[in-house]
């Protein structure tokens, strides 16, 4: 069995009290022994962070006491003469092994970034994961190109508007049925973003893949002990039936 877990966080009045605080909720997650865990996306009041090793260090101090693969969330940062929104990927080392980049911008952010051009895989020790940020969990392929390249749970930090949180519960349930894996979406919650985090299990009723999910209210954390391996028979199945048509 392996631990996962998500934080969803609140509105800060700076940086430097979102770290403090969002430090408090990776030392809960740690100390219930959670293994990989997701911050949502763009969560600080200034959410341009062109140096992820410096400004998340704190981050990275807890993910190599408690051994704990953490996902920081997803922020604003350069990329040569541009910008993309990134998602850092810290092991269990404390070490900064990649970031995920968002691949479709939303709305306003087409004229603010460059858009992602792959998906990768990375490593924890316990389990092999997908990064998808906020918008791209829409797009079917994302999902599905990850997991094809290995991925067995797929995280989201995420950023939902109060009114669209019932869309993305159903996005995040679907992506876990059609690809036959967890997903673990993080989301903030203050007057604006609806908060809400999901953690998306499969269970099998009578021959049936049916979603059971948990949702998180407020800031916190949430946690849930996964087999990723029975999955395993069920997404062989899932992608032999897929029939290619024109």
């Amino acid at each position: 069995m392996i631990k996962l877990g998500i934080g969803q966080t609140i509105q800060y009045q700076s940086n430097e009290q979102g770290i403090t605080q969002v430090s408090k909720l990776l030392e809960r997650l740690g100390k219930n022994e959670a293994q990989v865990v997701c911050l949502p996306e763009q969560y600080l009041p200034d959410n341009k962070i062109d140096d992820f090793e410096a400004t998340l260090a704190p981050f990275a101090k807890i993910a190599k006491q408690y051994s704990m693969c953490v996902i920081p969330g997803a922020f604003y940062t350069k990329s040569g003469t541009k910008q993309t929104i990134s998602a850092p990927v810290i092991d269990e080392s404390g070490q900064f092994i990649g970031v995920q980049d968002k691949i479709h911008p939303f709305d306003y952010e087409r004229d603010l970034i460059k858009p992602g051009t792959e998906t990768k895989v990375f490593s924890a020790k316990s389990c092999k994961f997908g990064v998808i940020i906020c918008y791209d969990m829409v797009f079917a392929d994302v999902a599905e190109s990850m997991v094809k390249k290995g991925a067995q749970v797929i995280f989201s930090p995420s950023r939902i508007v109060r009114h669209g949180i019932h869309p993305w519960h159903i996005y995040c349930q679907t992506r876990a049925l059609e690809n036959r894996v967890p997903i673990l979406g993080a989301n903030m919650q203050n007057s604006k973003f609806g908060g809400k985090s999901i953690i998306v299990d499969l269970v099998e009723d009578e021959g049936v893949i049916l979603p059971r999910t948990k949702i998180t209210i407020g800031e916190g954390i949430r946690l849930e002990s996964f087999d990723l391996s029975k999955y395993d028979q069920s997404r062989k199945t899932r992608y032999s039936d897929h029939k290619k048509f024109s």
